[in-house]
């Protein structure tokens, strides 16, 4: 093979649900997952479930307006307990199979003949706690026993792309409101769309719009590529929007230096985060199948922008014309891996490097 080319994973990696399993296991099960916007359980009672690696998680928040998050499963007999993806109790979640009920805080409150059960432990016998913790308006959640450092994984990847631990934070994210929210149901292996995010070798190729509005994509060069690195707008682009016309009104605490340029983050296992002036993007991935990846992308703006009713189809537009972009080139390379002609993969370019770097991760964490 040639020196400058770098050998991807075999195709068996994308298609081989003993690989996949694998992936729950060590991937999903074992670090920190971005579940929820913190928005969307805005009130105790709210809660939202989502599926992360092997087990449904029910994240909520409690009477004292804590968030928690709990495996969704009564521990009576292993029911689903909440069957809706998102909902609101008033006091308790109750199974709806043998009505054993539970506190916001996961507590076991009542069930039929309980009181004469005394040796039952309400708290012992409780729902199943997972770890959660917030940041950037978001619930996180780990379901390992012992989870790894949020501060060196989540914050670390942040901080080592943009070379500056503060440089998020002028964004506001925790503060910004949803201003639009698209859910794509991609029939691709989650770690094609990872590697899609991380190179722009295709942008000329597939994306007009956005190397339009970001001309020094069409070299091939991700803004990933280079520590602290952002696009910058092209000469007569005004803002980050589908046609280039004027976007929404500007974060007041991006920097100058952040002015006109967009970044973007990956966060392992299932966070993109995208940056430009006026808003963020931000995508997470639901791993389902080995050939199945459900993604929630929200827009969000400033709570002004999101209130006064402004349109926000024109900045939307762009990057869900990227989406649609992305995932279809995902679903293109899916039926291929499974194909003699990739059974021992591909190759990477030399602009594609960093996407060998994730390959040596992913190893890593299943070997």
């Amino acid at each position: 093979m040639t020196a400058s080319l770098i050998p991807t994973l075999p195709g068996a990696y994308y298609t081989d649900p003993a690989v996949f399993r694998q992936e729950q296991e060590r991937v999903f099960e074992a670090m920190w997952f971005c579940a929820v916007r913190s928005s969307d359980i805005p009130s105790p009672g709210r809660f939202r479930t989502v599926q992360i690696g092997r087990e449904s998680v029910l994240v909520s928040r409690a009477r004292d307006n804590s968030v928690k998050a709990f495996l969704n499963i009564c521990r009576h007999r292993g029911a689903k307990l909440c069957l809706d993806e998102e909902g609101e109790v008033k006091r308790a979640f109750q199974c709806p199979y043998h009505a054993w009920t539970y506190g916001l805080d996961g507590k076991l409150i009542a069930a039929p003949n309980l009181t004469k059960m005394p040796d039952i432990d309400r708290v012992e016998y409780g729902l199943v706690n997972v770890h959660v913790r917030e940041w950037l308006g978001y619930v996180w959640v780990c379901l390992a026993d012992k989870p790894p450092s949020f501060d060196e994984d989540v914050i670390g990847a942040c901080t080592e792309r943009l070379g500056d631990a503060s440089a998020i934070d002028h964004y506001d994210i925790p503060n910004l409101s949803v201003g639009r929210r698209i859910v794509y149901d991609v029939q691709a292996n989650w770690k094609l769309i990872v590697e899609n995010f991380m190179e722009c070798y295709h942008c000329a190729t597939i994306h007009p719009e956005l190397t339009e509005v970001l001309p020094e994509f069409t070299e091939g060069l991700a803004a990933q590529y280079y520590v602290g690195h952002g696009a910058e707008f092209g000469t007569e682009i005004q803002g980050f929007t589908v046609d280039g016309s004027e976007g929404l009104d500007r974060i007041p605490t991006v920097s100058e230096d952040q002015d006109r340029r967009y970044y973007a983050i990956t966060v392992k296992p299932q966070v993109f985060i995208n940056l430009v002036p006026d808003h963020v993007i931000l995508h997470r991935m639901f791993p389902l199948a080995p050939d199945r990846t459900v993604v929630e992308c929200d827009w969000l703006y400033l709570p002004s922008v999101v209130e006064s009713g402004k349109d926000v189809s024109r900045s939307v537009e762009l990057f869900h014309r990227v989406n649609e972009q992305d995932f279809e080139a995902c679903e293109r390379c899916q039926p291929a891996m499974s194909s003699r002609a990739y059974a021992k993969g591909g190759v990477l370019v030399p602009s594609e490097h960093h996407i060998g770097a994730f390959h040596e991760w992913l190893l890593e964490r299943l070997a």
